[in-house]
């Protein structure tokens, strides 16, 4: 929300028309800092505002672009009293607790910021982008976070009050707890695992499980109890694997957690599957492709007709990549229709249609009603099998534009895989326009990377990396630290295969030459494989050599 005291800072300056400070003075969310949209101005110098303002009004005016705040510092106050006041502090001595603002109209709020921070403040003006970089810093603790949590229910709305008669107090928190932490830690999975001595719970985070909790044995049931109960699961069904979906608002975002339950020996898991809307990234530009490659990739999938093809493990980002496809294809004029297994998120003005194979409502029966639906572009969830492989090369050849995942090891190999499924040769050269085969490598924590000083240049180029190359490139690696939980990586980075169905490697299908043929001909076309893609993270010292080559195979044939 824009403040509007601050407002008439502005105003006072000259330097921003109100014209285009009204768009700002709308905004009414509590939980933004509307301020920072005077950034999106060309004309707006934020540096020069800020020693105006500060001349203004007498307040000391300091640089805090490179500032090192330390932890300790910005966690004396709560994330919700910065958005509250626009006030970081930045320094703690025996007299006072000094606070960067951007904002000179909050010194007439000094009052209630010593009474917040149980000491004398002082003041210190900075420029909004200085304000800003330290605000990102600020993590959001699991407390708030849990403050936030509400059911979700498609009939009624938010439910503040989450709950429920049979279920213990204590139960309910922990539950909320675990929820609440996972979206924190931007984790993907949850694992809630009975054994026959204990009871654990993981949370898979950049790809790797790690243990987060420890619970009593007896909290198995409750907790697995309360899990259905908001997933809309049989509580009473112990014996069968169960799906459901629960929706929560957790800071204010809508979250959906995708339920499983298992029968095991020692009672039910539960794994969920969180899918947070505002982390999904349908800029294709900003998934890691490489210029060359999303040329390719972007050719493929705007040609009129044909098939795209997007191979990779579980939890490689197919879907983000599929999305992102159908974000840049959908526009008024053309009738995107998805089938799904689930659908994992929303999309406005694409018609997706979830799989229930307990009704009849398969991958093929889907695809058949899609062809009578005026289709223009059709997304599969999965190639599977030689049912569904047909129908889509058949609707790829008869106009449309098709766009589904395989699970193969790389680009060449999903081209076998189609062929040894019983698809002819001149079929799928016909229909197949661009493969792409992607991984997601941990990404070098930013807070402890330094240089990994103990690979060999032997073991460099054993990788994969020219002699000449090896003798100047620096390979990082994470030392570890509290912001990356020790493990040395924060975030992941996407690595891409993107194989252009050339004439040439039309020529190979059609002579049944193997993979590693269509590989060879890639190659020599400029096809950068898997292993070439990690390499140059490495090059730019965003993954490790490790991660590089665990999730790449040798190029040698």
């Amino acid at each position: 929300m824009f403040r509007k005291e601050f407002a008439d800072v502005i105003s006072k300056t000259g330097m921003v028309p109100l014209k285009d400070l009204r768009p700002l003075l709308m905004d009414k969310d509590k939980d933004s800092i509307s301020e920072l949209g005077l950034l999106e101005f060309s004309f707006f110098d934020d540096v020069k505002f800020a020693k105006q303002v500060a001349g203004n009004y007498s307040v000391p005016y300091i640089d805090l672009m490179k500032a090192s705040v330390p932890d300790r510092i910005l966690k004396l106050v709560r994330r919700t009293d910065i958005l509250k006041y626009r006030a970081i502090p930045i320094q703690k001595t025996g007299k006072s607790v000094s606070l960067a603002i951007f904002d000179p109209s909050l010194i007439a709020r000094q009052a209630e910021l010593q009474s917040l921070f149980q000491h004398p403040v002082d003041f210190i003006l900075t420029s909004l982008r200085a304000w800003k970089r330290l605000f990102e810093k600020i993590e959001v603790s699991i407390d708030e976070v849990l403050e936030t949590v509400k059911e979700v229910k498609a009939d009624s709305g938010v439910n503040e009050n989450l709950v429920e008669e049979d279920i213990g107090d204590d139960v309910i928190r922990f539950v909320n707890r675990i929820l609440a932490d996972a979206f924190l830690r931007k984790c993907s999975d949850i694992h809630i695992e009975p054994y026959e001595h204990n009871f654990r719970v993981r949370f898979r985070i950049d790809g790797t499980l790690i243990e987060v909790a420890q619970p009593p044995k007896s909290l198995i049931a409750p907790i697995v109890s309360r899990l259905k109960i908001l997933a809309q699961l049989d509580i009473s069904e112990r014996r069968k694997p169960q799906d459901g979906r629960i929706k929560l608002s957790v800071a204010g975002k809508p979250i959906d957690y995708r339920v499983s339950t298992l029968p095991t020996l020692f009672g039910e898991k539960v794994v969920l599957r969180l899918l947070d809307q505002s982390n999904l990234q349908l800029d294709m530009t900003k998934l890691g492709f490489e210029p060359k490659q999303i040329k390719v990739f972007q050719n493929g999938i705007h040609q009129p007709y044909g098939m795209c093809l997007v191979t990779g493990p579980t939890g490689s980002g197919k879907t983000t990549t599929l999305y992102s496809a159908l974000a840049e294809l959908n526009t008024d004029d053309v009738n995107i229709s998805t089938a799904e297994d689930p659908c994992e998120f929303n999309l406005e003005g694409i018609n997706q249609v979830n799989i229930k194979k307990e009704v009849g409502l398969t991958f093929p029966a889907a695809l058949k009603a899609f062809l009578r639906q005026d289709p223009d572009i059709i997304m599969v969830g999965e190639i599977r099998d030689f049912e569904v492989g047909e129908i889509a090369v058949e609707a790829a050849l008869t106009g449309h534009m098709v766009l589904s995942t395989l699970h193969t090891n790389d680009a060449p190999s999903t081209i076998t895989r189609l062929l040894n499924m019983g698809i002819e040769p001149f079929l799928v050269t016909g229909s197949l326009n661009v493969v792409v085969a992607q991984r997601l490598c941990r990404k070098i924590c930013t807070q402890c990377k330094i240089e990994d000083t103990k690979i060999s240049k032997e073991e460099i180029i054993a990788c994969g990396i020219a002699p000449a190359s090896a003798e100047k490139i620096k390979i990082y690696r994470g030392a570890g630290c509290e912001h990356c939980n020790n493990t040395g990586y924060k975030g992941r980075v996407a690595i891409y295969e993107v194989l252009d169905v050339s004439p040439a490697i039309k020529e190979i299908i059609l002579k049944h030459g193997s993979s590693d043929d269509i590989k060879r001909q890639a190659i020599k076309e400029g096809m950068k494989t898997l292993r070439m893609s990690a390499l140059t993270k490495v090059a730019l010292g965003e993954t490790s050599l490790e991660e590089a080559v665990s999730n790449s195979s040798s190029d040698k044939f």
